[in-house]
Formats: C-alpha cells, sequence, structure tokens
C-alpha cells in the first residue's frame, strides 16, 4: 500500500509511524501544511496487523475537509467514496459495509463514543489537525483515552497537526513522536506600510473591504502565473468582496468562493486545479487553512481574522467571533503559497502588527460555555471532571455554572447524573438550552414554532438595520417568529436579511425532521413560554418602564418602545459588556410561569420593618428567585421573627431612644452604681451592656408588639428589675436608696447619675443638726451635698459635712442672710431645728 501511495513528503515518514503503532497505542504525527498526512496516513494504516478488520476513524473539524479528504482518499484507491472510504458529518452519511476508513466530524465520534464505549469495530481514531484545539475534539480525545485505558487497550489513538505544541502533546498522552519534514518551498511574504494600515477603520468588514480588493488587483498583476487564495473571516465578508472584485477580473480569471455552506458542487470547483489557459481567485475562510488541498495556489492573501468559538454571555451560547489571526495560523496559511514551488504571501496588517499577534488562540475549552460537555460527561458517568486525562482541564468555576443550568433543564439530577431528557438532549445535536426548549416545546405542542424559535436564536439576527453600523434596538422576538411564519409586520428602520432568514427555515425544517414531525403554523403567541424553557435563568419582572430585574437580581434596560409593557419577559439575548442591555426578549404571562416553573416556586415569608408607618409589616410571597410573582398580607406572622425585627430597628436607633422614664433611669444608675463596688453580685446596666445585650433583657418583652407606638408603652423599669429577686430588690433599696430622710423629715431623691458619685441636692435649713455626712452602700461611700439656698440654688458641694459646719457655714451665713432675710440663719446650726419653711412658716 504504502509503495503505490502518491510521492507527497509524509510518505518518508510512513514506515516509522507504522512500526511504532505495532507497539504503542498512541503517537503524535507533526507534518507540515501539504505534506500529505491527511490523504496517506489512513491508507497506509489499513495495512497493519493490529488492525485485524477493524474500522479506521479520523476526526475532522470542518464538514467541508471530512468530504475532500474522503474523496481524495476514494480517488486515490480508485473507488467511489462509500466504499473503501466513506465520510459522515450532520445529517450526510455515505458508508457501506465495505467502508474501512471513516471520516466524521468532531460532533460524530463524542455519539458514537457515547452510544458505543468500547467502540467495537473501530481499531484507530486519527485526530487531524488537532492543533485547532476545538471544545469537542478535546472531548472527543478525552472519552477515547478513558475508552483506551478501561476497556480498549487495544485501541490506536494518532494526534495529527502542523502546527501543534508536539513536545507538550506527547508528554501528556505519553506517546512518541513522528516528524514530517516536508517539503516547504521558499513564500516570500509582504506586509502593509504603517501609512496604509492606519485610518482604513477599525471593524473588519471595512477593513478588508478597503484593503482586499486592491492586493488581489497586484497579486494578479505581479504573479503572472498560478493561483490566489484570500483569507476571510466569513461568509458576509467572502460575498462583500466578491461584489467589489466581480467584473473587474479579467476575462481568463474564474472566481470561486469557499466556505461550509456552499452546495457541494461549487465547493469542488474551488478546490479542483483551474482549466488550463485560466486562472482562478479563491476567497475562503479559514476551512482552506488545513486538510484541504487547493490546487494551483501561488499567492495566499491573509486578510488577518478568523473566526473562532467564543462563549457569548448575552445569548448563553457558544458561537464564531471575529478575532485577528494567531501567528501559528498566519503561519498555516502562508504554507499554502508553497506546496508546489516558490510563492508569495501577503499580509494585509504591519510587521509592527505582526509582532503584537497571539502565539496561538486560547484553547476553547479554557473559556467555552461547557454546558454540553458537562452534559456529555454525566453520559459517560463522570461526575468531576478533573477524574479523565486533559490537555488542559476544564475550568472549575465554567463546570459549576455548567451543572446548575443543567440542573435547570431537568439534564441532570442532584446528584449529577444524566436524566432521560438529557440524554434526548445530547443526541439532538444542538445546545442544551435550545434542545431543552425543543423537546419541551415538542411536549406541549408546540413542535413547529420551538423549531424555529430554536433555528432563530441559534443564527444571526434575521433583522438587519438599514443604516448601516447601526445596533439594533429591537429586542421583540415575537415579531421574528412572525416574520419567519411569512407575515410581514412593519418594522421601521429594519429590514429582513434573506440570507438569514432562508438558513433559518433550513435549520428548522431539519429540526422538524429529527423530531418527527410534519410542518404546522407557527404559533407567535408561544414564544415566551419557549424562550423560557432555554433561558430559565433569564427570565425578568418590570420594574419601571424600560428596566426589569432578572430572576438572578441582575438589573437590565430593556428598549420596550416599539413592543409595549409587560409585567413579565423572557430574555434571550443578552448584553453585559457595559450597562447590561436587553436585546432579545418576549413577554410572558404570569399564569405561564406559575404554570410551567411550579417546581422551582418558592414560598417566602418576608418579616421587615416599614420607616413609613413605624411597624414591623408581615407578607408571604410566591418567588421564582429574585422575581415576585404573588404577594399577601400576613396576619399572624411568626412572632419571634417580628420580635427579632423591632429588636434590630432599636438596636439601630439606640438606647437612648427606649421610652426611659426617670424612675427607669435611676433604677438603672443605681444598679450601675453598685455594680462598680461589686460587680460580682450586681449586673452592668450600662448603655454599651445594655444595647450588646439588648437579645437577653429586652427580646422577651418584644413579643407581640409590632410597632414603635406599643414599644412606648412598655415598663422599662420593670423590665431591667425582671431578673431581681424579692430579696434582691429588697437590698438595691437598702444600699442604694431612692430617697433619703433628713433631719427636717423631708425624703429628698438621691440622684445617681453619676455613678461614682451619688448626689444628696437639699437645702441648708432641712439639714441643721445633722453632723457627718450620710453614707450609702452599707457605710462604704459617702453622699456628695449639695446645700441649697433657699432658692434651690447650691451654695456649697460637700463630703464633709462636719467641716463645713465648722468653717463654711459662717461665710453662707454672712452672704445670704441678707438676701433671705425671712430664713433661718443660727449662729450654732448644730443646735438649731432643722426647717423647711421660714420663720413665719416653719413647715
Amino acid at each position: 500500500m504504502i509503495a503505490a501511495l502518491p510521492a507527497l513528503p509524509v510518505k518518508e515518514v510512513l514506515p516509522q509511524l507504522l512500526s511504532i503503532l505495532d507497539n504503542n497505542s498512541r503517537v503524535v504525527l507533526v507534518a507540515p501544511p501539504g505534506a500529505g498526512k491527511t490523504t496517506l496516513v489512513p491508507l497506509a494504516l489499513l495495512e497493519s496487523g493490529w488492525r485485524q478488520d477493524g474500522k479506521i476513524l479520523m476526526l475532522e473539524p470542518r464538514r467541508l475537509a471530512a468530504r475532500a479528504a474522503a474523496q481524495r482518499m476514494a480517488d486515490l484507491l480508485g473507488e467511489p467514496v462509500g466504499q473503501t472510504v466513506g465520510y459522515w458529518i450532520r445529517l450526510e452519511h455515505v458508508a457501506t459495509s465495505k467502508t474501512r476508513i471513516e471520516v466524521v466530524t468532531e460532533g460524530i465520534l463524542t455519539r458514537l463514543i457515547q452510544d458505543d464505549p468500547a467502540l467495537e469495530g473501530i481499531s484507530a481514531i486519527i485526530f487531524d489537525e488537532f492543533h485547532e484545539r476545538s471544545l469537542q475534539a478535546d472531548l472527543g480525545l478525552t472519552l477515547a483515552l478513558d475508552a483506551q485505558a478501561v476497556l480498549r487497550p487495544d485501541l490506536r489513538l494518532l494526534v495529527m497537526s502542523a502546527t501543534l505544541d508536539a513536545a507538550s502533546v506527547a508528554t501528556w498522552l505519553d506517546a512518541p513522536i513522528v516528524q514530517s519534514e516536508g517539503k516547504v518551498f521558499p513564500v516570500v511574504t509582504h506586509y502593509l506600510p504603517l501609512a496604509e494600515v492606519t485610518g482604513i477603520g477599525n471593524y473588519p468588514a471595512e477593513r478588508l473591504a478597503n484593503l482586499v480588493p486592491k492586493a488581489v488587483r497586484k497579486a494578479l498583476a505581479e504573479d503572472i502565473e498560478g493561483d490566489v487564495l484570500v483569507f476571510l473571516p466569513g461568509m458576509g465578508e467572502i460575498r462583500r468582496v466578491a461584489e467589489l472584485v466581480e467584473g473587474k477580473l479579467s476575462p481568463e480569471i474564474d472566481l470561486h468562493l469557499l466556505h461550509g455552506e456552499l452546495a457541494l458542487s461549487k465547493q469542488l470547483a474551488a478546490i479542483k486545479p483551474a482549466p488550463k489557459g485560466r486562472r482562478k481567485v479563491v476567497l475562503a475562510t479559514s476551512i482552506a487553512e488545513t486538510s484541504l488541498t487547493i490546487e494551483g495556489i501561488k499567492t495566499v492573501i491573509d486578510g488577518g481574522y478568523a473566526r473562532v468559538p467564543q462563549f457569548v454571555p448575552r445569548t448563553g451560547l457558544t458561537t464564531l467571533a471575529t478575532v485577528t489571526v494567531s501567528q501559528a495560523a498566519a503561519d498555516q496559511r502562508r504554507g499554502r503559497a508553497g506546496r508546489l514551488g516558490p510563492g508569495t504571501c501577503y499580509r494585509l496588517w504591519s510587521a509592527a502588527d505582526q509582532l503584537q499577534l497571539p502565539d496561538r488562540h486560547t484553547p476553547e475549552i479554557c473559556e467555552a460555555d461547557l454546558t454540553g460537555l458537562v452534559l456529555e460527561l454525566a453520559i459517560w458517568g463522570i461526575k468531576d471532571a478533573s477524574q479523565l486525562k486533559w490537555l488542559n482541564t476544564p475550568p472549575a468555576a465554567a463546570l459549576a455554572l455548567a451543572k446548575e443550568l443543567l440542573l435547570r433543564l431537568q439534564a441532570i439530577d442532584t446528584e449529577g447524573n444524566p436524566t432521560k431528557h438529557g440524554k434526548a438532549l445530547a443526541v439532538l445535536g444542538m445546545h442544551p438550552r435550545l434542545g431543552h426548549m425543543v423537546m419541551t416545546g415538542h411536549a406541549l405542542g408546540y413542535s413547529s414554532t420551538a423549531c424555529a424559535l430554536a433555528a432563530l436564536l441559534a443564527d444571526r439576527d434575521i433583522l438587519k438595520p438599514v443604516e448601516s453600523g447601526r445596533g439594533s434596538t429591537m429586542p421583540d422576538l415575537h415579531l421574528r417568529l412572525e416574520l419567519l411564519a411569512g407575515k410581514r409586520p412593519f418594522t421601521p428602520g429594519f429590514v429582513k436579511d434573506e440570507n438569514v432568514l432562508r438558513k433559518v427555515r433550513e435549520q428548522a425544517q431539519r429540526l422538524r425532521q429529527k423530531l418527527k414531525v410534519s410542518e404546522e403554523a407557527i404559533e407567535a403567541d408561544a414564544v415566551g413560554v419557549l424562550t423560557a424553557l432555554a433561558y430559565p435563568d433569564r427570565l425578568a419582572q418590570r420594574e419601571a418602564s424600560g428596566r426589569v430585574r432578572l430572576v438572578t437580581g441582575q438589573r437590565a434596560a430593556l428598549p420596550t418602545e416599539l413592543m409595549g409593557e409587560a409585567a413579565f419577559y423572557a430574555v434571550a439575548h443578552l448584553d453585559v459588556k457595559h450597562q447590561p442591555r436587553i436585546l432579545l426578549a418576549a413577554p410572558i404571562t404570569k399564569e405561564e410561569i406559575l404554570l410551567h416553573f411550579s417546581d422551582q416556586l418558592e414560598q417566602v415569608q418576608e418579616v421587615k420593618w416599614d420607616n413609613k408607618t413605624e411597624r414591623v409589616v408581615a407578607r408571604q410571597y410566591t418567588s421564582l428567585g429574585a422575581m415576585i410573582l404573588e404577594e399577601t398580607a400576613l396576619q399572624k406572622p411568626n412572632q419571634e421573627q417580628v420580635a427579632q425585627v423591632l429588636l434590630q430597628v432599636l438596636q439601630e436607633r439606640g438606647i437612648t431612644r427606649l421610652p426611659w422614664s426617670e424612675e427607669a433611669l435611676q433604677t438603672r444608675h443605681r444598679i450601675a452604681f453598685l455594680h462598680q463596688i461589686d460587680a460580682d453580685r450586681w449586673p452592668d446596666t450600662s448603655a454599651i451592656e445594655l444595647t450588646a445585650t439588648m437579645d437577653t433583657w429586652l427580646l422577651p418583652h418584644l413579643l407581640g408588639l409590632r410597632s414603635l407606638e406599643q414599644v412606648a408603652k412598655l415598663n422599662l423599669n420593670e423590665i431591667v428589675l425582671a431578673d431581681f429577686s424579692w430579696e434582691q430588690r429588697q437590698e438595691l433599696d437598702k444600699l442604694a436608696p431612692t430617697h433619703l430622710q433628713v433631719p427636717s423629715g423631708s425624703r429628698i431623691a438621691l440622684d445617681y447619675s453619676d455613678i461614682s458619685t451619688p448626689v444628696l441636692a437639699v437645702r441648708l435649713q432641712e439639714v441643721f443638726g445633722l453632723l457627718d455626712t450620710p453614707r450609702i452602700a452599707g457605710g462604704k461611700v459617702p453622699l456628695l451635698i449639695h446645700l441649697l439656698s433657699p432658692a434651690s440654688r447650691p451654695v456649697q458641694v460637700t463630703q464633709d459635712l462636719r467641716s463645713f459646719w465648722s468653717n463654711g457655714y459662717f461665710d453662707v451665713r454672712k452672704d445670704l442672710r441678707g438676701r433671705y432675710p425671712k430664713h433661718h440663719w443660727p449662729e450654732d446650726p448644730l443646735s438649731a431645728t432643722p426647717t423647711r419653711g421660714t420663720k413665719k412658716r416653719p413647715q
């Protein structure tokens, strides 16, 4: 077999490769573009003894590459496709019982392994162009490694690429490396002058429309032989450049387009060599970087952009984003010009820009939505991704988010096991969000509508603004379903994108075929329910005009000028880059939410303080996340909850805001006075301590209360003394009396506001005859006596009454007897009769 193969560069290392595979179950092959690895390696493996009669599967990242590789190998064998060599891509399987080499796309491999973990009848799997590191390729290789380790130690795994970091992959696989030097002709590389790059716009489509037509004309003029291959990021850019170039080429030059959505005949026409005497210009996506051999190419024009998978939070889906090309991909593209002989590459960026390009793009598994991967792992029987062998371990945060979503979609249970519904979603072959919507919508009787909406949400918007560069401000999904159904509502400022519309209708038809349902009328009014099924984490409730709160609690703007206000919305696309803004949504009723999400509803009782009424209010809510669906007042709320809320308000306002009576304050101060003397026997009633312990001494007395008005009626004096026994109360009155009887017979209240020095404030005439200062606390503490004038103004402050009578009294008498002649001012106060009145009225 090897001798009969074409003399392509990789042929030289095939004997070495076959020898290694005789004794190793894994191997890494590195060969430059055009070496022939995609075509020759699978054919060479056919005669390996270890293969016996098993199949060889070869994984290709794109459908066009899979078809082309199968066709090329079949041509070399002189057979039609479907005999020895076949292929299997989405919606197309060309193979027979005689097929021994089958080229498959990445999703097909995952399904094959899930359906038959032992991979009966398969001897080898080849992972071609593994450097692209798609999520499906990483998953497929990881599952294949697990199957090899547990069930199929004889299974051969071959990883191939032109720009692979072979050393790290070989170390990870514990596999030898086979290196094909290939035969690469020199390629002259041209960059644009910096002055030409600046000022041509920042948007890829705008830059390419300005630069590519000029580059094509230059390449055709300077390189008078060979064909030209132009790399553009996607179909939109290809169509626009084709419009600018077509009609301006020489008659002998043919223009071809090459992308995955073209009919097979047009794809083959782009790949085949130009007829003798003619030349061709091929406008291609990154599909032409690898695997495909486009005959006759001597000049490459690289636009510098690529479409890569990228998780988009606003849609919840992984879509294709336009990014600058990596250095590895740029080298791969340039190599296409040097397969047949010396070539030329025109890079439409500056030499300075080249230095800024990333070495390689980040593997998809590191930044993608992992919902589909986690579902596949659950079906494989893996709940913890770290149990498997990964080149890049999936991020833990992304795995956790994926599991949370799969639970909402009822695809896994709380233990992480796949449900029957989850297994059906995996077979459907689309994102679990949309798959759940399609399957559940089918069960609800909305089959056609669900298929149409899934196709619409998975693709670009079918509405585009009339003014170029204007972003869509039309979030109405209901309107889009009506457009899809053939109705034509007036949409000012927007037109239908007929190309996208056609693609969406085709995809909807394919989904109906999978469900085996006939086409029915689209029921646009079901759009809210169906969207909510796909995006249960994006249900939203209107808070104000043009503003909603999502079930997650996040707030977002929703322009509703052209779709009207509703109480609730199901949100599909959400822009979270700057200020959260809803891009696609549909109204949904409260009744629909209660019906379809009943298992996620919560009955919540909320007890909170109302500042307006100065009371605790209690309500019961039916909620879904942060959304309140129903609300009723609670007539008999939990008294402990009410008391806790009331206590929190009192704590925040401070202890001084409590309704302390004079008696209650005096009791606090009396106890605090004794606490400083004997802290073991008497509690701390300071403001700091009482504030810190309100939940102990005050909370029990708040039970049954709901307002500050009711709190104001509390007897705080009794509450402070609540834990005192009768004996303790008697002792308190004895050691820290509230009043003291003076010689005049009056009972004078003591002032304990300064707990270090209690005060007896008494008129001087009432203590005639009292020799020594009165003491309290069992005689330990002398009172501070404020001796008052007849007008109740302090004339002397002392704690030594004896000394006052001996020394200070006579000065006071001299000073005041003239001012208060009606009152007694005896020469001997100790022998005088104490009095409360005047000379005429002693009492």
